[in-house]
């Protein structure tokens, strides 16, 4: 017979936004129970690079840059809040970044990006190629225009996400690993509970769905297809120049981190389901756009390399809040390449909206109603 058991919020995976969630309900009270089917932290949030630099994703003014802003600047506070709390040390440091262009074509483009982002509140700066290797040496001669970005900054993913699930936990949250969920129990348009792999049987108040790439596969459960898909990233780790590299470096389309001992080169984007083979073609290109950049690391070979599995939506931008037609299943999934960014205000704003029944307005923008049924990634009932 099914062990049942009852709670106000089950959140349906353990991945940064989950754990974020968890840890917010928390601190508002509310009774929580997250379901995880691996380890907390092992899939897109374990894999990713830790990137905290808002600009980059951001094309113009309007309520995406809102959201990611808003975002980067609650770490510098919340940061010492996990450490104290979870006892983990999480390496956040404003590394500042550097984003350079090579050549005319790309720096016209680049120049225009500094127009745009010079209404954020956020300091920049224009540099010329001579000026950008006096900040960071190792650049490429050809390197002829540069916008430095002194606030932005990175954090060890890994950690982050470990820290939040440690202080969800040590609040009152129950974390459970190794634990699918197999199937959404729904009266009507009401979610009532869940059904584990285990047998188990736990019903709910609200269910938050922050399954990574996998939404769609627990959504559809209940026919309600959401555009949520994976798209592969693959990363690769060489060692530290000496001396060391200082900034993180955007060009050619990835992304350099100096990272303690290691310098992070990434990311690739590919359409290739649910695999995370890691695969030579794709690490030698990401290891030929790094020379681009800085031809030192031609004395460097590569160390390690991963992959990891991103849950992309058909306009790169998150989903949140509730389902059109259903009582209390909400929605926090699609965030592609920044779910580590948006993770505080994503655990804040989910943990508002359940309290108080009202979603966030930095979080209106980003329904599912934005998919319209005609649309060929539309959010549809099946």
């Amino acid at each position: 017979m099914a062990i049942q058991q009852t709670t106000d919020v089950i959140i349906i995976g353990g991945g940064v936004i989950g754990c974020s969630i968890a840890y917010f309900l928390r601190k508002a009270n509310r009774e929580v129970m997250l379901f995880e089917r691996g380890e907390i932290g092992q899939q897109a949030s374990g894999a990713a690079a830790g990137l905290l630099a808002p600009l980059g994703p951001i094309p113009g003014q309007g309520a995406f840059a809102d959201l990611l802003l808003a975002s980067f600047q609650q770490f510098p506070a919340l940061v010492p809040e996990l450490e104290g709390m979870s006892g983990l040390q999480l390496g956040y440091t404003q590394t500042g970044s550097i984003r350079v262009a090579r050549n005319a074509r790309r720096l016209a483009r680049l120049k225009q990006r500094f127009e745009t982002w010079q209404a954020f509140d956020l300091k920049l700066a224009w540099l010329n190629g001579d000026e950008a290797r006096q900040r960071e040496p190792w650049l490429a001669p050809n390197v002829c225009g540069a916008i430095y970005v002194p606030a932005e900054a990175q954090i060890n993913a890994a950690q982050l996400v470990q820290a939040y699930a440690i202080a969800a936990g040590k609040l009152g949250a129950q974390l459970h690993t190794q634990t699918p969920v197999v199937r959404l129990l729904h009266n009507g348009k009401k979610v009532v509970g869940v059904e584990t792999s285990q047998g188990g049987i736990i019903t709910c108040k609200h269910l938050v769905l922050t399954a990574g790439a996998w939404s769609d596969q627990l959504s559809s459960s209940i026919g309600i297809n959401l555009p949520v898909h994976p798209l592969k990233g693959q990363m690769i780790a060489l060692p530290m120049l000496k001396p060391s590299l200082q900034h993180i470096i955007f060009g050619e389309s990835i992304y350099v981190i100096p990272r303690n001992n290691e310098i992070l080169v990434g990311a690739t984007k590919e359409e290739k389901g649910f695999s995370i083979a890691v695969t030579h073609a794709e690490t030698d290109q990401l290891y030929k756009k790094a020379l681009r950049l800085i031809p030192t690391l031609s004395t460097q070979d590569i160390e390690r390399s991963w992959a990891g599995i991103r849950p992309a939506t058909p306009d790169s931008h998150p989903i949140f809040g509730p389902v059109n037609g259903w009582e209390n299943l909400v929605l926090a999934c699609g965030h592609n390449g920044i779910g580590i960014l948006l993770s505080p205000l994503t655990g804040r704003s989910i943990a508002e909206y359940i309290v108080t029944g009202r979603l966030p307005a930095l979080l209106q923008p980003f329904q599912a109603t934005r998919f319209h049924k005609d649309d060929a990634h539309s959010l549809t009932e099946k």
